[in-house]
């Protein structure tokens, strides 16, 4: 099911991601699949449809840095509140320990979180009722992500319970950062580049 994004699809999608179900979702980038991964089964279900091996964990969308950092290990480290501080909303995933209070199945990896608060209204938007989301995106393993919600739909077809209909999106992935290390390291250059980020604005 198509749906536009909107007020009656941020119901519909919050319903079906609180069941355990899989939804396409827009972000600032691409399109991703979301699930609530502290449901169980529903982190599993995310990794079959793509066709991902549970060793590659599945980051997570967040409304705000308040969010971001109550599933973070504390203290969470001072470059990453720099970089979320500077880069939020936006194309960029943070890696930091993880708290242990957090029951969600990102992946066999339980000790870290990838985080990145999406510079998308609705997406942040659906993040608020539901809590944070574990999303990828929206393909299958190592293959290409759609840009329209058509395509999406009928790879997905018996899959995903809904698809949110944002437009074309076609944007570069986020730059992944691992602020667990001291000083933190580029992990995928996306949207962003090394001067991007380690430029000193304050």
């Amino acid at each position: 099911m198509i749906v536009p994004a909107g007020d009656d699809a941020l119901t519909q999608a919050a319903g079906v991601l609180r069941a355990g179900g899989l939804v396409i979702i827009p972000t600032d980038t691409v399109y991703g699949i979301a699930v609530d991964a502290t449901v169980a089964g529903a982190a599993d279900a995310l990794f079959a449809a793509k066709g991902r091996p549970r060793s590659v964990p599945i980051a997570v969308l967040v409304s705000d840095e308040e969010a971001a950092w109550a599933v973070a290990a504390s203290p969470v480290p001072s470059e990453a509140r720099r970089l979320a501080a500077r880069w939020w909303p936006g194309a960029l995933t943070l890696i930091v320990h993880r708290g242990g209070d957090w029951p969600a199945d990102l992946g066999d990896d339980g000790g870290t979180v990838g985080l990145r608060c999406p510079d998308d209204a609705w997406a942040r938007a659906l993040c608020r009722a539901t809590g944070p989301l574990a999303t990828t995106s929206a393909n299958l393993h190592g293959a290409p992500t759609a840009a329209e919600p058509a395509e999406l739909a009928a790879q997905f077809e018996g899959v995903v319970a809904v698809v949110v209909d944002g437009g074309r999106r076609e944007g570069r992935a986020s730059s992944v950062v691992d602020c667990t290390e001291v000083p933190p390291r580029l992990v995928r250059e996306g949207a962003l580049g090394p001067r991007d980020l380690w430029t000193r604005a304050d």
